[in-house]
């Protein structure tokens, strides 16, 4: 029975990687045809290299193929540490159904995309593989991340079928918390289109408690971080950094009693992270949606979100003394197409609340900019 391994060679070109698929079968020789190798997927220190793949067939119906660090998925995986075994960078081809009405990717999708990509990253250095990305120490505790804030700022949304290139890093952030960073280019050009970055805090997954990071997590968590603090967003000021206040009532526009899809929750048994930013746009107006394309978005989590809560989305135009405070920083981020005109810009402040006691579940911050005439 042979095991088949399906390899777009077009795009692997295209990415200026190969791919090498080593598989052995029960039963059958050893020999085996070759594939081009995937050079990009060599491990550096402090990481020890992979081991090759084995893909092992029964002879019935069942099959099993080995998996974990070095297993066939990580070597066909067009991403891998860079150098210094500091940051991991991966390549993604932007699917059909990935884009949107504009036929270009949407914030989801961009913001599943930086899920992956720190998820793959944790798992080439060896956390583990539950969807919480803990370190040995932290398993031990019954300690895990949570999410506290996300900042996605994006310059050109990429089409269907560009190669974009994003490169991640984590790094400390106070006594209880980490941070992720991620950069994306357009892989063909080297252009950065969008930038991210996020703050973790420590939890203890049984009292649902945060808690300090110790030294010894610390010491393991960092050991895969760069040496010299590096940011995404190194501009003093910059709106990654901005506080977001409340929105009060009454909202301007509202989309009332949102359920969670079964789709919506993660393998941690909670809504996932970006879930949450479809739920805000549900109650942007559509006229702004239709003349405007999302520039950036900051989101602030506040409260767990289960699989039988209802949600309320909430959403106001930015008042004037707040888009004035942040058109200071306008000419600070981005690029020249992420500083036009600020007439054609319109900031929104969201809130995600539980329809029955009103507790919060998010704050977010939205900046719009005018869609290019076509």
């Amino acid at each position: 029975m042979l095991l088949k391994v399906s390899c777009n060679a077009a795009v692997a070109a295209y990415a200026g990687d190969q791919i090498q698929a080593k598989c052995r079968v029960v039963g059958q020789s050893p020999s085996r045809p070759n594939f081009p190798r995937r050079h990009a997927l060599g491990f550096s220190s402090p990481v020890a290299k992979a081991p090759l793949v084995q893909a092992v067939v029964s002879e019935g119906r069942a099959s099993r193929v080995e998996s974990g660090p070095g297993g066939l998925a990580d070597r066909l995986r067009l991403g891998s540490l860079t150098e210094d075994g500091l940051s991991y960078k991966e390549k993604f081809i932007v699917r059909c159904y990935e884009v949107g009405i504009n036929k270009t990717a949407t914030v989801e999708t961009i913001a599943n995309l930086l899920q992956e990509v720190g998820c793959n990253h944790a798992q080439s250095v060896g956390y583990s593989t539950d969807g919480f990305a803990t370190t040995t120490t932290m398993r031990k505790l019954h300690l895990i991340w949570v999410t506290a804030r996300m900042h996605i700022e994006i310059y050109k949304y990429p089409a269907w079928s560009d190669v974009i290139e994003i490169e991640t890093w984590c790094q400390g952030e106070g006594r209880i918390g980490t941070r992720r960073d991620w950069i994306l280019k357009n892989y063909a050009t080297g252009q950065m289109i969008g930038r991210a970055t996020s703050k973790w805090v420590m939890m203890n997954q049984d009292t649902r408690r945060f808690q300090k990071v110790s030294d010894d997590v610390r010491a393991e968590h960092l050991a895969y971080a760069p040496r010299e603090l590096r940011l995404a967003f190194p501009e003093d000021n910059n709106r990654s950094l901005k506080k977001i206040s409340k929105l009060e009532d009454p909202a301007q526009h509202s989309k009332l009693g949102l359920v969670p899809r079964r789709a919506d929750l993660d393998m941690n048994q909670h809504v996932n992270n970006v879930a949450y930013i479809g739920w805000i746009l549900e109650s942007m107006p559509q006229e702004i949606m239709d003349t405007h394309e999302l520039q950036a978005i900051t989101l602030d989590y506040r409260r767990e979100c289960q699989h039988d809560d209802v949600v309320d989305s909430l959403t106001s135009l930015e008042s004037i003394e707040e888009s004035e405070a942040v058109s200071e920083l306008q000419g600070i981020n981005g690029s020249a197409t992420s500083t036009a005109n600020n007439q054609e810009r319109l900031n929104f402040q969201h809130l995600l609340r539980l329809s029955g006691d009103g507790l919060e579940i998010n704050r977010g911050r939205t900046e719009w900019r005018k869609k290019a005439a076509r």
